[in-house]
């Protein structure tokens, strides 16, 4: 059982309380790891005119690989390597947190297909042992370029926490990297590899993509309806790509690169996910859409962190403060509390409401940068 700071707080006063309808000021009370609703006692913890929002729920991180094998060729001691990532999500306001791990490959970081299996055995050991602050999930994001990738899914569909599952597809040309010539040149300085090798790798990946594609994501997406599990489109880039996507069941456009596949994705009827960095940098780091310019035409549900884990917090906060956007602190929380909870079917947190569970965070704001001062899981403070 993981040692909590502290026992549960009861009752928090001096708050700024952030709900789906606006700032409240005043105290909230806490019983048995659920909101009981506002109070008018004065005694309690007092957070000094912090923000108290809804934990933070975060669909997308690839970020656990940095901690599991920071550079090529190092794996990392998979506990200590979790609990060091989880240190730092929870230290951004996220409490739930969907573990994005890589199902096959294509034609980077191949050992993925070695370390899934453990990797996401791992988890789910510590998961059951307690060891985390936050609470970890899991979303395989199944490389449909692959043929290892059918046996992979199958081998992780069943895990408990395993609730979200992606077809993804890296092979450049299309998608996420339209450009194959500026694609491969990162490609090979990323890997350390010479042009003659890189050549004969992606001529390899683009085989592999031509004759086991189509098959390989038919196999994912009928694993995640058999197991029940959320469906997600990964880095949708035309109309095409998202009427593929409605017609095998997807309800998540996640990653669009183009504002014709948001708009197409909306008239659908699909959840649109975006990047959290990509707002904060100001553009997409490939080029593609920005996701400003999704906002600025309302075409975002959700934001999740990609690969800066603190990014949904700094991003909600600093689009609430942006004149340009028709977002107050509320409707922008909600794209990285309320929304993915729902999208994700846990009912039970994402909001500060009576009888949601009481996963909380103060924040400060200095100079408009979000500062974490505490977080609570099921009332209990775990940061």
């Amino acid at each position: 059982m993981f040692d909590r700071f502290d026992q549960a707080a009861t009752v928090f006063t001096g708050a700024q309380i952030v709900t789906p309808t606006g700032l409240v000021e005043g105290a909230l009370a806490i019983e048995d790891g659920q909101i009981a609703g506002f109070t008018d006692t004065a005694d309690g913890e007092d957070l000094r005119g912090a923000y108290l929002i809804p934990g933070i729920i975060d669909l997308h991180t690839d970020h656990v690989e940095r901690h599991t094998h920071p550079r090529v060729g190092v794996i990392w001691d998979f506990l200590p390597a979790l609990l060091a990532y989880d240190a730092v999500v929870i230290s951004g306001g996220t409490t739930t947190v969907f573990d994005s791990l890589s199902v096959g490959a294509s034609m980077q970081k191949q050992e993925r297909r070695e370390l899934l299996r453990p990797l996401a055995a791992a988890i789910s050991d510590a998961v059951e042992r307690d060891l985390f602050r936050a609470e970890h999930l899991l979303h395989l994001r199944c490389e449909i370029s692959d043929p290892a990738t059918p046996a992979l899914v199958d081998a992780t569909i069943d895990l408990p926490i395993t609730r979200l599952l992606s077809v993804m597809d890296h092979t450049p040309g299309d998608r996420q990297s339209p450009d194959v010539d500026k694609w491969f040149w990162h490609m090979i300085r990323d890997m350390e590899v010479d042009e003659i090798e890189g050549r004969r790798m992606m001529d390899e990946l683009f085989d592999r993509s031509k004759a086991h594609g189509a098959s390989v994501r038919a196999h994912c997406v009928d694993a995640a309806r058999r197991a029940g599990v959320p469906l997600m489109s990964h880095d949708d880039a035309t109309a095409a790509h998202v009427d593929q996507a409605e017609s095998e069941g997807c309800k998540i456009s996640e990653f669009p690169t183009t504002r014709a596949a948001a708009e197409r994705a909306r008239e659908a009827g699909l959840t649109v996910v975006v990047g959290a960095p990509n707002y904060l940098r100001g553009g997409s780091q490939s080029g593609n859409v920005a996701v400003a310019e999704l906002l600025s035409h309302g075409l975002v549900d959700v934001l999740a962190s990609d690969y800066i884990p603190r990014s949904p917090l700094d991003a909600a906060f600093k689009i609430a403060a942006d004149p340009a956007l028709p977002y107050d602190l509320s409707s922008a929380l909600d794209m990285v509390t309320r929304a993915p909870a729902r999208l994700a079917g846990l009912n039970d947190r994402g909001q500060i409401a009576e009888g949601a569970r009481a996963d909380l965070v103060a924040v400060r704001v200095e100079s408009g940068q979000p500062l974490v001062q505490a977080v609570w899981r099921a009332g209990q403070r775990v940061f």
